[in-house]
């Protein structure tokens, strides 16, 4: 390879394409991994699939990723070829993953920088006794097997002519989109999948992996290609199809004489007569056009068929005239507006990101300075101007945050997969539903929730959900189910994890509670509320299960679960009805980024409070606390009787108002749980970016960040849930 070249592009184009060609796979494979077979669109599309990761692992020369998606694609070869009965659907199932696992692993290793050192024998070998037993069930029906899936290494792309009488000649012209990057790996894919049937094979430009301004050539000239091969034009657009990358493919049947005059697409000196000779078509096709309507309009007779043009790849398509109407050419057509995609690193997104942090920072200080509240002056337009700027800023905040927003379907889709294999290794009939899947999150907050899930997820197929006998005993119905859903309702996304198994022993938690002396002896067992009750299963080391299994019975998992949740200010609520089943529910924050927040003064140090939190402010007096001898203190507001916690004293802070009537409660909710929160005064609403509190310093309950408000002071934001523990 030319000293120079930049694999690393190629490589990272390779794991991107691929991870989505792989996420796709696995998506169509769960899909059907319940019916009896796969359709005959499915298996194309495995098939393709296959073929393209396999060609693609060639030129980056993995060689174990090429054998076993060669072998794979052996399989589907036969599979769309000779159409089998009785092919063994969730063996193949389990065979597709098996090598969309290996895949994955090897990309994953690529990707981090590893050595590629998975072996692939044994897949490759299950997979040769897979083939070997549907290709003899097919030839015991009397089946004639298809011809061998060949595969050559690729050693070079010109292939010595051997022509023969089956011989046929094409000029075939490819343009991709504009918008298509590096496209000259995307014609050395071409050029690699078109090897397998070619007997003679030329193109150009010719240097497009040495030279990466092939790239720039090929997107405005296209890219060309003379192909010798026993195949007809269909079996041709089958290898070279229209995708995300290639916008057109124009394929012309030539004569040997023409082939062997090489690339005259049009764009050498003899343009002029190309010209000449693409207008003379143009009106010997208007003239056949215009006289075979007049013989149809004197007497109904067949009209003669018009000959085919001889076009010249790159030459415009010309588009039969109708009557009366002027010539007009393909070139010239209107084309239908396109959605176009480009792929963005993550850290580019999160740099942009923080500067619309900063520039909401700005705006703040801005707006707040102090220099504009000099008695009597006139800012009529500076108001107007500033509303103008708000207006900016927040539309400007609006996109930059709905571009990181992705949706959870593949999320999803891999807790689909997790059910799949936990549910066939424990021998458990279990159906799985996806609602809400096209749900939009922040991609930080999709990285912190799948492992939840996860956990989620097994949890319900382990625990949850019964063995098939028991379902039986029960009179359920044998098939159990697991219901994965999201929802967006006031700022929060709700992604809930419901099964219709048997349901949490309330009983059997507080025996292991009280066992692990979580109980407080002075309260009775009635007293605990379910809630509080299944609370306990979120705690450290905690687990009824008896056994240790693969999945479960460790006592961890659960406060995983909630450790992740409260890094990014999310909760998890637990419901569950004994003999129906559970709900597990996530309660989540859009973004992590930028938040509405209240600013409120303590003292001399500011806080900040999330608006979703606070349900009420309210003025109270002396008369409405509570005081025990503990030193816990309560208010009653309108009959209903609500902790404080006076923010000043919590935190030990200077010059608090100590009088109630000094300052103002706040009542929050969380998790139905509430409390009245007492500060000095507060400041207003206001956007709040939101910054992590520095490593060095030590985590302070409450305290989940800080930011900078309009003055360039610095202000704790609270954490709620923290609070109230």
């Amino acid at each position: 390879m030319a000293e120079g070249f930049n694999t690393d592009d190629m490589l990272d184009m390779y794991l991107f394409e691929n991870t989505q060609l792989l996420e796709q796979l696995q998506e169509t494979v769960l899909e059907q991994k319940d019916a009896d077979c796969f359709d005959e669109d499915s298996i194309n599309e495995i098939f393709r699939t296959m073929h393209t990761i396999k060609g693609s692992s060639g030129i980056m020369m993995f060689e174990d990723i090429t054998a076993v998606s060669h072998k794979l694609e052996d399989v589907f070869y036969f599979l769309r070829e000779s159409h089998p009965e009785n092919v063994p659907h969730l063996e193949l199932v389990e065979h597709v993953l098996e090598v969309e696992d290996f895949i994955s692993n090897e990309m994953e290793k690529i990707r981090n920088g590893d050595p590629v050192d998975g072996d692939a024998s044994a897949i490759i070998a299950n997979l040769d006794k897979f083939l070997d037993k549907i290709k003899n069930g097919a030839m015991e029906d009397g089946t004639e097997p298809p011809p061998e899936n060949v595969h050559e290494e690729p050693k070079q792309f010109y292939i010595a002519p051997v022509a023969t009488s089956a011989s046929r000649f094409y000029k075939i012209y490819i343009t991709f989109f504009p918008e298509t990057e590096m496209s000259n790996v995307h014609a050395y894919k071409t050029v690699y999948a078109l090897k397998e049937i070619a007997e003679d094979l030329l193109y150009s430009p010719e240097d497009i992996i040495t030279d990466e301004t092939s790239a720039q050539v090929i997107i405005e000239n296209g890219f060309k290609i003379l192909l010798q091969a026993q195949c007809t034009e269909e079996e041709i657009r089958k290898i070279i199809g229209v995708g995300y990358d290639i916008e057109r493919v124009d394929i012309y049947e030539c004569k040997a004489e023409e082939f062997l005059l090489g690339f005259d697409f049009g764009d050498q000196d003899d343009a002029p007569a190309m010209a000449i000779d693409l207008e003379s078509s143009v009106e010997e096709i208007e003239t056949k056009a215009e006289a075979s309507q007049q013989e149809k309009s004197e007497e109904p007779k067949e009209a003669p068929k018009p000959q085919k043009a001889q076009i010249a790849p790159g030459d415009f398509v010309i588009k039969s005239k109708e009557p009366g109407k002027p010539k007009k050419l393909a070139k010239d057509r209107n084309k239908a507006e396109k959605a176009s995609f480009i792929s963005v690193n993550v850290k580019k997104m999160d740099q942009l990101m923080d500067l619309i942090g900063e520039l909401v920072i700005s705006e703040s200080v801005v707006l707040q300075n102090p220099d504009l509240k000099v008695p009597g002056l006139n800012l009529d337009r500076f108001n107007k101007a500033a509303a103008q700027l708000s207006k900016i800023s927040t539309d400007l905040q609006d996109v930059i945050m709905s571009m990181r927003m992705v949706p959870l379907a593949n999320t999803f889709q891999k807790m689909n997969r997790i059910v799949f294999d936990v549910s066939r290794k424990l021998g458990k009939d279990i159906e799985f539903e996806m609602v809400g899947e096209q749900t939009e999150v922040d991609k930080n907050i999709i990285e912190h929730i799948s492992d939840p899930l996860m956990h989620l997820v097994r949890n319900a197929v382990d625990h949850g959900i019964e063995t098939n006998e028991e379902r039986i005993d029960s009179g359920k119905p044998d098939k159990g189910k697991v219901t994965l859903s999201a929802k967006t309702e006031a700022g929060k996304v709700w992604i809930s994890v419901q099964d219709n198994g048997a349901g949490l022993d309330r009983k059997k938690i507080l025996a292991k509670a009280k066992k692990q002396g979580l109980l407080d002896e002075s309260k009775p067992d009635e007293a605990y509320t379910d809630k509080e009750v299944y609370q306990f299963i979120t705690l450290p080391g905690f687990s009824t299960n008896e056994q240790v299994t693969e999945y479960s019975g460790r006592g961890v998992g659960m406060d995983v679960v909630v450790q992740n949740l409260q890094s990014i200010g999310g909760m998890l609520d637990i419901e569950s009805t004994p003999g129906m089943g559970s709900v597990m529910s996530l309660k989540i924050p859009l973004t992590l980024a930028i938040v509405d927040g209240i600013v409120m003064e303590t003292g001399t140090s500011s806080f900040v409070l999330e608006t979703g939190v606070i349900k009420e402010f309210v003025r109270v007096k002396e008369d409405m606390m509570i005081y025990e001898p503990n030193g816990d203190e309560y208010i009653m507001i309108r009959g209903e009787c609500y902790p404080v916690l006076r923010l000043g004293r919590w935190y030990g802070l200077d010059q608090y108002r100590e009088s109630v009537e000094d300052g103002i409660m706040l009542i929050l909710e969380v998790e139905n749980q509430r409390v009245c929160l007492l500060v000095d005064k507060l400041i207003g609403e206001q956007e709040i970016v939101v910054k992590p509190i520095p490593s060095y310093i030590k985590k302070v309950k409450g305290i989940s960040g800080c930011t900078q408000l309009g003055d360039g002071s610095i202000a704790l934001i609270l954490d709620a849930a923290g609070l109230m523990e």
